[in-house]
């Protein structure tokens, strides 16, 4: 072993190994792990300088692929040292260690260990792309290797379209793809036929003269005897160390090795984990590799997809009917005052006469900032007639600006001014089944006249159709006259109204107006002889429990979104587990702990982005067809943007995990999965 020692040493000129492992220990189980422990290697010691073509050969379960694993910066020892270029590989964390690998092996498989969606040149590709280099120089550059090694019509193919044979040659040029300093060879020729494992080995010869540090690990001693140094390992110690039938032109192989070592790869300093690409660097290349991993099982990503989209529709849609039929309500309460009170004298409360409300007091309340209307009213059932047709109508006496106060549009003609009310001008206008009462199959009434009381009003209009309001009767049985001409021509004996409607300048106003109205009176009276009604209290408390109602819709259809979000945690940790193999090669070939995490994180956000985009535009075409069902639907863009932003966040939330947990994985145990 010393003269091979010395050999080796002539050869490569005096230079430091390369590899130089001293006391290599490698144990299983014990500790934490529950399982009883089992030592692999038992005290390693072995040099491997640059440009050596050097095989391990050993019978299986000698030790020989564990012995690879910690070559390759795989796996790291129990006990001893393992230095590369001098310095120890123990001491370097995750990242350093892809580094090391991404820089300074290439890993040659018997399973050949090739990413089955990706294609041949792809394939060979993936060291640069987590080396960070250019696509159209990794594209070349993989594209020259597969042409090299008599591929260059097969870029193209993916793994199962390829010979054993011609898997191997994509495996080795994958190997080569960052330079391929130290080529480590793992029963490369073990599931080829002999012209193929021949092919095999000729290449090796041939990167081995070009000055590639070669370790070929076998169990077949006849491969192992091409290289020019061979090793073997027994129950995990080195029994023999000596030269090849190679070994007679080792000497030119090690001048070869001086500077084609240099040409295949810059030197590699193994302390830093390299420089730090942006996170967006590879982002495309990571979303094409996850669309691809969601195409593998397509039934099954559909199904999680459905989960997404049915949550995202369930928002959208559930939103806009709820927001639709609080609109509405609105909209109906709107013509009922949301703004409203009703203000009159009462008793009050320690006894004495009813209070009165002046004019005075009017005038006082209407020039506070919070109100915005001031309206008294005066009714009463009157006898109505018209020629031989007489009814007991309530004859509504108010100020020219009620349709404002209470938002009650004209069906017909217009409303009396306050000029006319002012000049007493005998007007009326009639509720939407007055006009029917009095003027059947007439479709204009304005112009003639209804005699209310014992004086005549001309018709000028027909308000709105509106209905009752709690029970009571109905405002369109009723007709409206202006309350100065009502006093003067009909309820003559009147000297107060029967109530005062006031109105907030807005429905956040009605608190504070009420109890400016409350003060002022006080004030004024000295004594609570008045009564405030607050109708737009009851009208805001029935809005805002349609407000809690579209709330309680809008989280149900929430919960169905996070089960589709758990739906995708499902799926990305089956996903996990399925694609086991893959996660070792990306690791193996360079990857570090965030590109693995990236991969994966990426998938589970593509998945609810396709599922967010199908769930927006299912939420628009159900909206779509309820609208035609005559169903109030009132889309927000913020709901539908809200809902989209929450299938994004899902995908984030529910696919951390199982991206954590690839990105944890040992590369060996994921090189060893199914």
């Amino acid at each position: 072993m010393a003269r091979v020692a010395a050999m080796v040493s002539a050869a490569s000129g005096a230079a430091p190994p390369l590899i130089a492992l001293t006391g290599v220990r490698k144990r299983y189980g014990g500790g934490s792990s529950g399982q009883p422990e089992t030592e692999v290697l038992h005290g390693i010691d072995l040099e491997i300088r640059a440009g050596e073509f050097v095989a391990i050969v050993g019978q299986s379960g000698s030790g020989k692929s564990t012995l690879m694993n910690l070559l390759g910066g795989l796996d790291r020892p129990s006990a001893g040292h393992y230095r590369f270029e001098g310095r120890d590989v123990a001491s370097l964390s995750p990242d350093a260690l892809a580094r090391l690998r991404r820089e300074a092996f290439g890993f040659v498989f018997q399973g050949y260990h090739l990413i089955a969606s990706e294609t041949a040149r792809e394939n060979v590709e993936l060291p640069a792309l987590y080396a960070g280099l250019p696509p159209p120089a990794r594209a070349q550059r993989a594209q020259a290797l597969l042409a090299r090694l008599g591929l260059a019509d097969r870029a193209g193919h993916r793994p199962h379209q390829l010979s054993g044979g011609q898997q191997q040659r994509v495996a080795i040029a994958r190997a080569l793809m960052n330079g391929g300093r130290v080529l480590l060879a793992d029963e490369p020729t073990g599931a080829l036929d002999s012209a193929s494992g021949a092919e095999v080995m000729a290449l090796l010869h041939q990167l081995a003269d070009e000055g590639h540090t070669i370790v070929l690990i076998t169990h077949d001693r006849g491969v192992a005897e091409q290289a020019r140094r061979v090793v073997e390992i027994r129950d995990g110690r080195i029994v023999a160390d000596g030269p090849g039938p190679g070994a007679a032109s080792s000497t030119s192989a090690g001048a070869a090795a001086a500077g084609g070592t240099q040409a295949a790869a810059a030197p590699t300093s193994p302390g830093s984990p390299g420089p730090a690409r942006p996170w967006h660097a590879d982002l495309g290349e990571a979303a094409r590799a996850a669309w691809r991993g969601m195409g593998r099982n397509r039934l099954r990503t559909g199904l999680t997809l459905l989960g997404i989209v049915i949550g995202v529709a369930s928002v959208i849609v559930m939103l806009a009917v709820g927001e639709g039929a609080r609109q509405r309500v609105v909209q109906q309460m709107g013509t009922l005052g949301t703004t409203i009170m009703y203000l009159g004298g009462s008793a009050p409360a320690e006894g004495g006469p009813p209070g009165r409300i002046t004019d005075e007091d009017l005038s006082a309340i209407a020039g506070l900032p919070d109100v915005a209307h001031v309206m008294p009213v005066i009714g009463d059932p009157i006898p109505v007639r018209r020629g031989r047709l007489e009814r007991q109508v309530y004859v509504f006496a108010a100020e020219w600006f009620m349709p404002r106060v209470h938002q009650w549009p004209l069906a017909q003609g217009r409303f009396y001014t306050e000029a006319e009310d002012r000049a007493l001008t005998p007007l009326v206008v009639l509720g939407h089944r007055a006009k029917a009462h009095f003027f059947p199959g007439d479709p204009d009434p304005r112009g003639r006249q209804l005699l209310i009381g014992d004086s005549p009003f001309e018709v000028i209009g027909t308000l709105a159709e509106r209905g009752a309001e709690s029970g009571a009767q109905s405002y369109d049985d009723m007709v409206f006259i202006p309350y100065r001409a009502g006093r003067a021509r009909v309820y003559r004996v009147q000297t107060q109204p029967d109530y005062t409607v006031v109105a907030a300048a807005s429905p956040q106003q009605v608190a504070p107006a009420e109890a400016a109205i409350r003060r002022l009176l006080l004030a004024r009276h000295g004594r609570a002889d008045f009564e405030i009604s607050n109708a737009a209290a009851r009208l805001q408390a029935e809005a805002q429990t349609r407000r809690s109602m579209t709330m309680m819709l809008g989280l149900i259809a929430a919960v169905s979104l996070v089960v589709g979000g758990i739906g995708v945690m499902n799926v990305m940790l089956m996903t996990v587990r399925e694609r086991l193999r893959e996660i070792g090669i990306r690791m193996a070939v360079g990857a570090r702990q965030r590109d693995v995490q990236r991969q994966f994180l990426t998938e589970a956000v593509l998945l609810t982005l396709a599922g967010g985009v199908a769930g927006v535009l299912a939420g628009g075409i159900t909206g779509a067809v309820l609208v035609a069902s005559g169903v109030p639907v009132v889309f927000s863009v913020r709901a539908m943007a809200g809902a989209f932003a929450c299938a994004l966040a899902t995908g984030l939330v529910f696919g951390w995990a199982p991206a954590r947990s690839a990105s944890r994985l040992d590369p060996v145990v994921a090189l060893a999965g199914d």
